[in-house]
């Protein structure tokens, strides 16, 4: 059912009828197609802060129009990254992730051993890669 450009006694109200549609075009543009995008920014060392930040860089991707995956956000919560063989493979996991996305997102001025990993397979691969600094804000490298 369409919006009516007239009111419930049937006069003509272009303001209201502006208004929904307005409203109307937002909610289909939320529905439209979004590349999924992955994340890249550090975990170990001060896991606390590097979760918070991890959040913030996907949610800056929300923000931008894409879908968001952070591998160390969602591993980490059934694997134990202190154990090798369970780091192993949630890099392994993230990689096969990381082939389905449309773009990988580094995220921050340190980097880890584990995006050194994911990076170098990004470029030998041949994905896109973008670089922002701790501010979000994107850099070129």
């Amino acid at each position: 059912m369409g919006i009516s450009k007239y009111n419930a006694e049937h006069y003509n109200d272009p303001t209201a009828y502006a208004a929904l549609s307005a409203i109307q075009r937002e909610e289909k543009a939320t529905r439209a197609f979004r590349p999924v995008v992955y994340i890249c920014s550090p975990y170990a060392g001060n896991i606390e802060m590097n979760v918070a930040n991890a959040r913030r860089y996907s949610k800056f991707a929300v923000q931008q129009g894409y879908i968001p995956i952070a591998p160390h956000l969602l591993f980490t919560q059934f694997l134990d990254d202190k154990d090798t063989t369970e780091r192993n493979l949630g890099m392994f996991f993230g990689n096969v992730i990381m082939s389905k996305c449309a773009e990988v997102w580094v995220f921050g001025s340190i980097i880890s051993t584990g995006m050194s990993a994911e990076i170098e397979r990004a470029k030998r691969k041949g994905y896109t890669i973008r670089y922002f600094d701790d501010e979000i804000k994107e850099v070129q490298r």
